[in-house]
């Protein structure tokens, strides 16, 4: 049986239909407040925010904004199937980190080189994204410290491997992955990677991230830059740590102090 777990679900692009009920968040900044209210609960030391562009940023932004917590971002390109790019392969992401799914590869008959075509593409991609968002700067080293990746949704899971490896990578003493909605497998298979998860809701057939936002339209480019400016380490990714000041400064982003997560929000690694 066919896993439902991928922002599509196989290269025929077969959805739920009608056949669809579940909880919805707005959009990604209401999907970030309820997340908000889960991290608080963990009550870690000066964690770090990062988002995986485009669409995890706005979510992340709220999640730095109600923690009063700096944000930045980790890089990652999805590598796309010859059929159908929507349908992930794997993932690169920045540091020079590759996941690549052999299985999938190998149920989809693709030969050596077809799948290096897709890979460079994807290599490509990833380069401009970096030059896009971070201007020449390198990225902040995360030596020591507590980080959180954020994403607006967890399907196949492999932009978030490969931005946690990226994380690692990059000296992060602790990773904790926070998602507004994910797939109960994807999410069991980075327990191992990860040192906790936190998830607002886990149903048991995801079929498409974007099934669970009344709105789920594409977040530009500039939004992701302009939450980067107003709520990052610095006036760039890779800056210096906001000041209390720019912190306390307003944002257009309504901070929450909402009801202590239930138990199961988070998702230790030695769970069932």
């Amino acid at each position: 049986m066919t896993r439902r777990t991928g922002a599509v679900n196989s290269l025929s692009g077969e959805t739920p239909g009608d056949s669809f009920d579940g909880t919805r968040f707005a959009d990604r900044h209401d999907a970030g407040r309820r997340l908000a209210a889960h991290v608080a609960g963990l009550r870690l030391d000066e964690p770090l925010i990062v988002g995986i562009p485009r669409g995890g940023v706005p979510v992340a932004a709220e999640v730095a904004q109600a923690l009063g917590a700096p944000l930045d971002i980790v890089v990652v390109r999805k590598v796309g199937a010859p059929q159908n790019p929507e349908f992930a392969l794997g993932a690169l992401a920045e540091g020079d980190v590759s996941v690549i799914d052999r299985q999938t590869v190998r149920l989809l008959d693709m030969e050596p080189d077809e799948l290096d075509a897709v890979v460079e593409r994807a290599r490509r991609e990833l380069s401009d994204r970096i030059r896009r968002y971070r201007a020449g700067d390198r990225p902040a080293p995360f030596d020591g410290r507590t980080v959180v990746l954020v994403d607006d949704g967890l399907a196949t899971g492999h932009s978030a491997e490969a931005a946690v490896r990226s994380l690692r990578k990059r000296g992060a003493a602790r990773v904790i992955l926070a998602v507004p909605v994910a797939a109960p497998e994807s999410l069991a298979s980075l327990r191992d990677l990860v040192d906790d998860a936190v998830c607002v809701q886990m149903p048991e057939d995801l079929w498409a991230i974007g099934f669970w936002y009344d709105d789920f339209s594409p977040t530009e480019d500039e939004e992701v830059t302009t939450l980067l400016a107003r709520h990052g380490v610095g006036s760039s990714p890779g800056g210096v740590r906001a000041t209390p000041e720019d912190r306390a400064a307003p944002t257009g982003i309504e901070s929450i102090e909402g009801p202590a997560p239930a138990e199961d929000s988070s998702v230790p690694a030695d769970s069932s």
